[in-house]
């Protein structure tokens, strides 16, 4: 555990039970979501790191060929700007 989690936790020890219990929900689907994210951002880095040379060059061909085909969408239209409410 490092030093800063550390002190973390020591300050919500200092608190009374029914407000560690508060945070205690507050934190617990945060940190669900937080573990989640951390999981996949782990299995895409070793996705990244184990793609070689050749499959790199494999998918810069097919996306050249996207475009010289005209096979392609603006941006904009892929991810429209959100309005403002």
């Amino acid at each position: 555990m490092t030093e800063l989690l550390e002190r973390a936790i020591a300050q919500l020890k200092t608190l009374p039970a029914d407000e560690e219990d508060a945070l205690a929900k507050l934190s617990e689907g945060l940190a669900a979501r937080l573990l989640a994210e951390l999981e996949d951002d782990r299995v895409w880095k070793t996705q990244f790191e184990s793609t070689t040379d050749e499959q790199w060059d494999r998918m810069a061909a097919l996306v050249k060929e996207e475009i010289a085909a005209g096979d392609l969408a603006p941006l904009d239209e892929v991810f429209p700007a959100r309005s403002e409410s």
